[in-house]
């Protein structure tokens, strides 16, 4: 087992990784930039590196000064967590030149599974379903052409992709010509490759992954599914574990696809497989990603499997001991909300002291979180403050008790997503297990549509 492990993010990750680390008797390395000084993950750490100024490309993102930090701390080993350096090959590739051990898949398997085209071709060749779609495209003119082959509505999606960046969606040839410049322009920015390619559209599917986890020895599971199709322009605001649209049949015979694809091409670690689900009940593969995701916690609480401390055991080639996949049982239900720093009707972000902070508390609430009272959120960073996760028997038993727990969330002086996602617990569709990723446009046009009925002047005279 590593004696000391460098984490190179920030926020609620950060402090999920050290506490995972105390488990197995772990060092750890906290670093930040200068707007996250004195931030709770560098105090939460053995030691704590400061490795460069506020903006991501000098710090979170700067690789030299990430393996510096590194050298000069004896880290034997490096926790990317998710976003940043996460995804990211060449980065896994200088760790491991650097004699370090990178915690998360070889470079080769994340080539393999994070570029998009290449892991649709993996996915076809293990078996599992794929929406119509092209190659790389050369041009917009070449765009059309295949949005004509694959037939209206159709998605341009970045090669290099992911948080929803780079995708536009086209229901005729102008469409796709003006979102092919647009969404290349975007992917040229957030993406080391400016490359799109399309598929399919489902008109109003749900967001179904599945949790995958291997050993160096020839082992993986499925830790089941997580239903995301609660969503804003593709970031995702509310999961939960298990999903109440997949049957049994459909979860085993899922599992085993996705189990024999993850042994034969060599991955190891965590890995995340999404899909679309249509009107029919049809899944369909869209993409893998190839770390720790935002909404790992729900899988933890309905299967009792401590992802990160087996994710850290992976990583040091020690050989996982977890029940066969197909014999397992899920513990009740899990809901994760993600709390945001703001405004719940604009949407802009909230930057600024936290002057009043009260975590929820209970049987069956957990909150992991980055803040503390008196702590400044810098604006410099994604908008992610904690993540509210509640157990329960029973879905709506989980639900009542998200909105117990939201009602106790006290954070003063900046805005946040509370507010939403109290309403949202509440709608029908929601309540029901209905949702798709159209939800939350569907529910935001009703309410802003009431905003603007409650707004509007009475009529002029008296009734007869």
């Amino acid at each position: 087992m590593f004696k000391k492990v460098l984490i190179a993010n920030r926020g609620e990750i950060a402090i999920r990784i050290i506490r995972a680390c105390r488990e197995l008797g772990i060092q750890t390395v906290a670093v930040h930039s200068e707007a996250d000084n004195g931030a709770l993950h560098t105090r939460f750490a053995d030691q704590a590196v400061c490795i460069g100024p506020a903006p991501a490309r000098a710090s979170y993102l700067n690789i030299p000064a990430i393996i510096s930090a590194a050298e000069v701390t004896a880290a034997d080993a490096i926790h990317p967590g998710y976003g940043f350096l996460s995804e990211n090959p060449h980065f896994a590739e200088v760790v491991a030149k650097c004699g370090l051990t990178f915690i998360g898949p070889s470079a080769e398997a994340m080539k393999l599974w994070g570029d998009k085209l290449t892991a649709r071709e993996t996915a076809r060749k293990f078996g599992l379903p794929l929406l119509p779609g092209s190659d790389a495209l050369n041009n917009a003119e070449h765009a059309v052409e295949e949005a004509r082959r694959i037939g209206y509505p159709v998605m341009l999606k970045a090669r290099g992709g992911g948080g929803g960046r780079g995708m536009r969606v086209a229901t005729n040839d102008e469409e796709v010509i003006r979102g092919f410049e647009s969404a290349t322009a975007e992917a040229a920015i957030s993406f080391a490759s400016a490359e799109l390619y399309l598929e399919k559209l489902v008109v109003r599917p749900k967001h179904i992954e599945f949790q995958a986890l291997a050993d160096q020895h020839g082992q993986a599971w499925t830790l089941g599914e997580r239903e995301c199709s609660l969503q804003r322009k593709n970031q995702k605001l509310i999961e939960e574990a298990p999903s109440s649209s997949l049957s049994d049949e459909q979860r085993l015979k899922m599992g085993d696809v996705i189990r024999r694809a993850i042994l034969e091409t060599g991955y190891v670690g965590l890995g995340t497989l999404e899909f679309l689900m249509d009107e029919s009940g049809a899944l369909y593969f869209m993409e893998m990603n190839t770390r720790v995701q935002v909404e790992h916690p729900v899988t933890e609480m309905v299967t009792g499997v401590d992802l990160v401390v087996e994710q850290l055991r992976a990583a040091a080639g020690e050989k996982l001991n977890l029940p066969d996949t197909r014999n397992w049982k899920f513990r009740g239900h899990a809901i994760e909300c993600r709390i945001m720093a703001e405004d719940p009707e604009t949407f802009a972000p909230s930057p600024g002291q936290i002057r009043e902070y009260n975590p929820p508390g209970g049987t069956g609430v957990r909150v992991d979180s980055g803040v503390f009272g008196g702590w400044r959120v810098p604006p410099n960073y994604d908008s992610l403050l904690a993540k509210v996760i509640v157990h329960a028997p029973t879905r709506g038993q989980a639900i009542s008790r998200m909105k117990g727990a939201l009602d106790e969330y006290i954070i003063g002086g900046i805005r946040t997503n509370i507010p939403l996602q109290k309403a949202l617990l509440s709608d029908p569709e929601v309540v029901a297990g209905k949702m798709t990723t159209h939800t939350l446009d569907r529910f935001l046009g009703e309410r802003k549509a009431s905003a603007a009925a409650s707004a509007a002047p009475a009529p002029s005279g008296t009734p007869d």
